[in-house]
């Protein structure tokens, strides 16, 4: 089975959370109460199709989570690292307006070399940020990825299954909510993705007892 479409998919689910961060949220509308869940119908047997939902898997389980949280954190470190560089150099910018005719020569000009010393340094920083976080984010898609296709190839082979569609990309217009998978590959993900149960501790030996002789 091929994964070149679910690649993309994954690619796109979790460059999402870095789109949505370069604009301002919206106020929250109200919204209706949500209708009581029903529980999953079990997948048709026989059945030699169905699909998952790669932005549904990269939101809701843990190990997407995580990756979000790590991007957001680096991002926000980014942020207010170039928010204080940016307080430099405006800092320095309303000195020149306010206060340069008052200056001599060679006070403005070591002002001005200042200011342009501190925009060029804002640029880099701005590219570098840019850079760290969107390697940050190809380092954890390649992470996500390793781990969630061989879930997907384990579970269409177990269910027989002979093509499975990405709910995002196959244009799916309607489809029996039966054939969706997506939860289950979101279990499998988190238990297989979970912390590891501790080791048990080697037994004591019994009180008193003699030691192996060398």
């Amino acid at each position: 089975m091929r994964f070149s479409v679910v690649r993309v998919a994954i690619a796109l689910a979790l460059a999402l959370p870095a789109a949505a961060a370069a604009q301002e949220p919206a106020a929250p509308a109200q919204q209706p109460a949500a209708p009581a869940q029903q529980p999953p119908r079990p997948f048709p047997e026989g059945s030699k199709f169905a699909f998952v939902d790669i932005q549904q898997i990269a939101a809701e389980s843990v190990e997407g989570k995580a990756s979000t949280a790590k991007v957001q954190a680096l991002r926000d470190k980014k942020v207010a690292e170039l928010s204080e560089l940016n307080k430099k150099v405006q800092a320095d910018q309303q000195k020149l307006a306010q206060q340069g005719s008052m200056l001599n020569d060679q006070a403005r000009a070591e002002l001005e070399r200042t200011i342009d010393r501190q925009s060029k340094d804002l640029q880099r920083a701005q590219q570098d940020a840019t850079d760290e976080v969107q390697q940050l984010q190809q380092d954890l898609q390649k992470s996500f990825e390793g781990k969630l296709l061989p879930i997907i190839q384990k579970v269409v082979t177990e269910k027989g299954i002979q093509i499975l569609f990405s709910r995002a990309d196959s244009g799916i217009v309607l489809a029996d909510p039966a054939l969706d998978l997506t939860a289950e590959v979101i279990q499998r993900l988190d238990t297989a993705t979970g912390p590891a149960a501790p080791s048990t501790p080697p037994a004591a030996p019994p009180a008193g007892g003699s030691q192996p002789q060398r």
